[in-house]
């Protein structure tokens, strides 16, 4: 694949570490390819970071035709940049086009795009422990047309974004908030795939959390409003008795990288993990028992993400002592050494730029 490259006359600085937030900052560069029928996906390049130009009818702003990716770029302890399991992302990337009916990609294609353009944007990568340049890969429908129907056409860009911490409060216990009211995906949907629409659905329910002091929405199960599923931006964990158990994948669950990386690591230290069903009332029952010893996210932005109190109606399940839990530090602290090249990669997750 050739990639044409028009650089940016004058390029931006890459704001001090100590002042990234999430998703706020991008570089002066994204890669841009387009899908028609007859000539595929065509016209790979990398141009300036700038706005798109649609017409209004455009279908992804009416049907939800829109599917994207989140993964991250390292510099490790030699000033390398490294990818975690970015062709894991764009295997997912193209089981999410296949669900949404969107055209997949050709992987190496993908890949090439993303390392030339990081190439580019190396500066951009953020060198403090704890920082990383977020990469979101998207695809977009883009016919002008009102018609109910999958789009003739799409866009596929890459976007960059400098990032500091995805909690402001650092690696310490979120309090999380459980929805009886509002579900966000049914088995049989596009639940498991990562396409705008689910997080839409999410929006109503993540903003009653936060007006009640919690960080974010842990979802039931669509159909009896009793099975965990999993949070709004991660996978859930939970650490009861000697079991690491976490939902099993149904359909209307999102397969998280990070997620896979906990179970293999977890087995991989003989542990007993379990993807099963979990209801509400086993977690509820194991926390008055003593059995439930520790819960914890896990997702791109965060990593892992340590969970101290759960809500569930006027009930709040208190987990540990306020502090992140030993298992929670062991994956988080397993994961981001081998993301920053601290410790060895004996899972071949890492790929150079």
């Amino acid at each position: 694949m050739e990639i044409k490259i028009t650089e940016k006359e004058l390029k931006g600085t890459r704001p001090d570490d100590s002042s990234l937030g999430f998703g706020t900052i991008f570089t002066d560069h994204m890669f841009n390819m387009d899908y028609s029928p007859d000539k595929g996906w065509h016209n790979p390049r990398i141009e300036p970071f700038q706005n798109l130009s649609m017409s209004p009818a455009t279908m992804t702003l009416h049907y939800g035709q829109s599917i994207f990716e989140g993964l991250k770029a390292y510099k490790n302890t030699n000033g390398e940049i490294q990818l975690f399991r970015a062709r894991d992302n764009f295997i997912r990337f193209n089981r999410s086009a296949k669900g949404l009916c969107i055209p997949e990609l050709d992987i190496d294609d993908a890949m090439e795009a993303l390392k030339t353009l990081l190439r580019l944007e190396k500066d951009w990568i953020p060198e403090t422990p704890g920082t990383s340049l977020y990469i979101r890969p998207t695809i977009i429908a883009t016919d002008p047309f009102l018609g109910v129907r999958a789009s003739h056409t799409y866009r596929f860009f890459i976007i960059l974004s400098p990032v500091g911490a995805y909690y402001s409060g650092g690696f310490s216990p979120v309090k999380i908030w459980i929805s009886k009211e509002h579900v966000r995906a049914v088995r049989g949907g596009v639940g498991e795939y990562k396409t705008a629409g689910n997080y839409a659905a999410s929006l109503y329910a993540s903003e009653k959390a936060k007006k009640e002091g919690y960080a974010q929405v842990l979802w039931l199960d669509g159909v009896e409003l009793k099975y965990i599923e999993e949070v709004g931006a991660m996978n859930i964990f939970f650490v009861i008795n000697d079991e690491l158990a976490t939902p099993s994948l149904n359909g209307s669950i999102l397969p998280g990288i990070t997620r896979d990386s906990v179970i293999k690591l977890g087995k991989k230290w003989g542990m007993k993990v379990s993807e099963r069903k979990i209801a509400m009332d086993e977690v509820i029952e194991a926390s008055k028992n003593g059995s439930l010893k520790e819960v914890f996210g896990s997702g791109t932005a965060a990593v892992i993400s340590p969970v101290g109190e759960i809500r569930y109606g006027d009930e709040k399940i208190q987990i540990g002592d306020g502090k992140a839990g030993d298992i929670a530090v062991k994956f988080n602290s397993a994961i981001t050494d081998i993301q920053y090249g601290k410790a060895e990669d004996s899972e071949n997750w890492i790929e150079k730029v």
